[in-house]
């Protein structure tokens, strides 16, 4: 009985030291070196011990002289320990494996259902377009600010249907986008909203994810306050030699909170900057009681 306890206790310490310490170092340090000379002796630690435990009971307890010698029982102890010890890494390896597979399998899934759901979603471009320009005709030519509207429209429309669909566009279609939708936003704000887009000259040369920036622009028009006078919409974008710049800010109601539907959305764009960016983005969120800030810092290639 005691046998068993002391050799179950004893292989149990040294597959778990492997499972929960050995392996998690090698995964951040990648040494296989160091690893291996650490489960190398993890097993003569135990090997040790058992054999110290051997002399003690079978020595001197049951009176066996063979079993005085400390060193009787080491290759045994080690084989048997090393059994052990790489039967827990063949689970480990399996579970990681089928996690692995569960995981690429969900990512397939989504990949397609965010595919059929784009498709869905999609109007038909030429009847479209085509009814746009129907109506531009109709405009009448005295009114260039419609016609300037429509025009504006049609072109995000453009930008979103023919040329999003890669991993990234140029800068300047993806600034060009940001400024008809600042345009059109400003058509439905009075005097007492003070709205402002600047874009560097610089600003140009690079690619960005596609529609990566205009989920901040929206919900800035989104919560912006609507306070008598004092309503303000900033919206600046600069690069240096390594970096691009985003800011967004905005005054916002004290008594308004940021709805689901925004955080989601923030969330969302968050998350997609982490797998697209990892490591080369800063995101900064500054929520105060009178106005909503975003920096984001995108690290070019």
């Amino acid at each position: 009985m005691l046998e068993t306890i002391v050799r179950n206790g004893l292989l149990a310490c040294a597959v778990y030291l492997n499972l929960l310490v050995l392996i998690p170092i090698f995964s951040r340090q990648k040494n296989v070196l160091l690893y291996v000379l650490l489960l190398c002796l993890s097993l003569v630690c135990y090997a040790l011990l058992k054999n110290l435990h051997d002399v003690y009971l079978y020595g001197y307890i049951l009176g066996e002289p063979e079993h005085r010698n400390f060193l009787y029982n080491t290759f045994y102890n080690i084989s048997i320990a090393f059994f052990y010890v790489a039967f827990s890494i063949a689970l480990h390896l399996s579970r990681e494996w089928y996690a692995q597979r569960e995981l690429i399998r969900k990512i397939e899934i989504e990949k397609l259902n965010t595919e059929l759901e784009y498709l869905k979603a999609q109007i038909n471009p030429h009847f479209l377009f085509n009814s746009i320009n129907t109506i531009y005709f109709q405009i009448e030519k005295q009114n260039q600010m419609a016609r300037d509207t429509l025009s504006s429209f049609s072109d995000m429309l453009r930008y979103q249907l023919y040329e999003c669909n890669g991993k990234e566009v140029s800068v300047e279609k993806e600034v060009s986008y940001l400024k008809n939708y600042v345009g059109l936003q400003r058509l439905r704000k009075d005097e007492n909203y003070s709205i402002t887009f600047s874009a560097d000259e610089n600003v140009r040369g690079f690619s960005v994810a596609p529609l990566l920036l205009i989920p901040f622009v929206e919900n800035a028009f989104k919560h912006v306050s609507h306070f008598t006078n004092g309503n303000e919409i900033k919206i600046n974008l600069a690069r240096d030699e390594g970096h691009f710049y985003f800011t967004v800010y905005n005054t916002k109601d004290t008594k308004k909170k940021l709805d689901d539907e925004g955080g989601i959305g923030l969330r969302n764009v968050q998350r997609r900057l982490e797998l697209i960016y990892n490591g080369r983005h800063r995101l900064e969120v500054q929520d105060l009681p009178e106005s909503f800030r975003v920096e984001l810092t995108i690290q070019l290639n």
